[in-house]
């Protein structure tokens, strides 16, 4: 099942693409004799989509992605397709996709003084907001992501602290050494880190991490240190962890998280 991330990607994708389809469509419309560049192959300009048709759903999807992922744009997309207010006359500046889609054409006499040539610039406009979601999304991604995954590893430590406190300390180192192991595959995830084994422990993800230089060799040492303490709390020994070690241990956890991302 895709994640929320794929789901965005994938729809900015897709509605980005029908939007450049959509705006070329009108512009050839509009100037059937102009040259236009543009990426697509000569079958898909043959089946380019009717904007009539397929317009007033590329725009409601279009408007909900914009309202999420960058509210501050949606009263622009929107003014593009209708206008923000009523207007003395309609001109070929403040003509909208709604004026396109009625067929609106002001005359003077003979003369056309704007219709639906002027609606080109507006579906322009709508794509490119569209299309600039790719490189917003992706450049936030990362953040989000890291948001996300910092609140889990706070609320998990939170909770290994409790049981630490309640006297269930080698419950709560576990808890702990699994919140490190986590993070660690994150952090390897974002650096795009190949690991050998299928199912990496702590050491392995600590190995990988400094043979890739994201850590260096006193953080690969602090961790092999949690690893061992982790050790200590997951498997039955001789000695049990003391309450002192498992707090040092989700202590050292909280601070791989908040410093190596």
């Amino acid at each position: 099942m895709a994640s929320t991330f794929e789901k965005y990607a994938n729809d900015i994708n897709r509605l980005s693409k029908l939007g450049a389809k959509l705006a070329l469509k009108l512009q050839m419309e509009a100037t059937p004799n102009a040259k236009i560049p543009n990426p697509f192959s000569e079958e898909e300009i043959k089946n380019l989509p009717d904007v009539r048709s397929y317009y007033q759903g590329w725009y409601s999807e279009a408007l909900a992605l914009v309202s999420q992922l960058i509210p501050e744009r949606e009263e622009d997309f929107r003014s593009y397709y209708a206008p923000k207010g009523p207007r003395k006359e309609i001109l070929y500046s403040n003509y909208t996709m709604s004026d396109y889609l009625r067929g609106t054409t002001i005359r003077r006499h003979a003369d056309i003084v704007v219709g639906p040539t002027a609606a080109v610039p507006a579906i322009f406009q709508q794509f490119n907001i569209v299309a600039g979601l790719a490189n917003r999304f992706s450049s936030t991604l990362y953040d989000i992501k890291t948001l996300l995954h910092a609140d889990l590893m706070d609320d998990e430590l939170d909770a290994a602290e409790e049981l630490k406190k309640n006297g269930f300390h080698r419950g709560a180192g576990a808890m702990a050494g699994v919140v490190l192991e986590g993070h660690l595959a994150a952090v390897g995830d974002r650096h795009k880190v190949t690991l050998r084994k299928k199912d990496p422990a702590i050491s392995d993800l600590n190995d990988a991490l400094k043979a890739a230089s994201i850590v260096d060799v006193a953080q690969w040492r602090f961790i092999q240190h949690l690893g061992d303490l982790r050790n200590k709390c997951d498997h039955k020994k001789a000695s049990e962890p003391t309450k002192e070690e498992v707090g040092e241990l989700i202590e050292g956890v909280r601070k791989i998280t908040k410093t190596l991302l």
